[in-house]
């Protein structure tokens, strides 16, 4: 076979794959409305509710991701939308219709579990015929539907064999295509990727991400990796303890986080403590590492009041200089760490520890441990915030 044959081959093939996409996709996405919901887990009206107040509205066609540490309710209200678990107060709406009493299996949903919770018995086929078998449809219809599923995820060749004879990427692509084959309103996941190595991980995540545009269904996705959450998203809540503590975008919620906690969780900062000289609606007016800036800041900052500074730490700069104590803006670098595509310094100054992350060090000069710097960073890119109970 020729190399201008086999290229007809592939481009046939990624079409025959794209047009099952397209026919696979839902069309009407539901709308998702969440309101003062709440649940308590057991008969003690005093045990602290597992989720608690969230309001929270989801868009036709909206990735939507709940992030947070273990424990902060994002799994539970995920369960109480799919409906496997009964909220203890607040509404839950799809589209116009209140859903609160709706059994799991007579919501237009489909949820992608972290275990694949594919029936090891079965045929891929199979598992992804099951659904349709449930509803009693035709069997010339449940074919049609699950070779359209199959070819969208590329899982053709693979229709007869059991779920262990394929890898962890594969059975996760017959999850997800058992999922989209009910053609459901809204697709929940629920830590999906968790059980793969990091490379198929983000291999997995793209073609997720990928599928969800085309299709342009409704998502709901769980997880308590910020890497698949800032990469997937429209937009992302930020649970802790039970409550939101953020909605936004990825990048409204990296650069101007709404509390602390919501700072340290996405990603890494530093939390610097200043002097505030004055505000404006969008500014302050700051002292730190003996140096003046203005810096944006958030709504609830005033003159009065706890405050501290996040830098994160690629925004730092810092320059050789010929100071030999730490004061002011000079630091001094504690240790260093090479990771190929960037070298990370972790920084003595007056004001704490920086930890400083420089990209390309291979463009940049480099700094040994007992090395004095001056110590600056990009205001623009700083962020104002109050401090909270959280506050490291």
């Amino acid at each position: 076979m020729t190399a201008t044959s086999e290229n007809a081959m592939t481009q046939q093939i990624d079409e025959t794959i794209e047009s099952a996409r397209d026919s696979l996709a839902t069309a009407t996405p539901g709308r998702v409305s969440l309101r003062s919901l709440r649940k308590v887990y057991g008969d003690d009206k005093k045990a602290a509710p597992a989720v608690q107040d969230v309001d929270l509205d989801i868009e036709p066609g909206e990735f939507i991701t709940l992030l947070g540490p273990s424990g902060c309710g994002k799994t539970t209200t995920l369960r109480m939308i799919a409906g496997f678990e009964t909220p203890t107060a607040g509404e839950i709406h799809l589209d116009d219709d209140l859903i609160n009493k709706v059994a799991p299996n007579k919501r237009p949903m489909a949820m992608v579990f972290q275990s694949y919770a594919l029936f090891p018995h079965l045929s891929v086929f199979d598992n992804v015929a099951y659904g349709l078998k449930l509803k009693k449809l035709p069997s010339a219809r449940v074919a049609e539907e699950v070779e359209t599923a199959l070819t969208s995820m590329n899982l053709g060749p693979y229709r007869d064999r059991a779920p262990h004879q394929m890898s962890g990427g594969q059975q996760q692509r017959v999850a997800l295509a058992r999922a989209l084959v009910m053609r459901p309103k809204v697709l929940l996941f629920d830590e999906p990727l968790s059980n793969l190595d990091a490379k198929l991980r983000v291999q997995m995540r793209g073609e997720i991400r990928r599928l969800q545009r085309r299709l342009g269904i409704t998502t709901v996705f769980v997880t308590h990796d910020q890497d698949e959450a800032m990469t997937m998203s429209d937009r992302i809540v930020v649970m802790n303890v039970g409550v939101i503590e953020q909605v936004d975008t990825p990048q409204e919620i990296y650069r101007h986080p709404a509390s602390v906690f919501v700072a340290d969780f996405i990603g890494r900062a530093n939390f610097l403590d200043v002097d505030v000289h004055g505000v404006t609606d969008s500014d302050a007016d700051v002292s730190v590492l003996g140096q003046r800036w203005t810096v944006p800041k958030h709504a609830a900052v005033g003159v009065d009041g706890s405050v501290t500074l996040m830098v994160r730490p690629e925004s730092v700069r810092l320059t050789a200089t010929e100071g030999r104590a730490v004061g002011g803006s000079v630091g001094r670098v504690l240790s260093s760490m090479f990771y190929g595509q960037s070298i990370e310094y972790d920084i003595e100054t007056e004001a704490g520890n920086l930890v400083v992350s420089v990209a390309d060090p291979h463009a940049h000069e480099t700094f040994s441990p007992g090395d004095f710097l001056d110590v600056g960073f990009e205001a623009g890119r700083a962020w104002l915030m109050p401090v909270d109970g959280d506050a490291p």
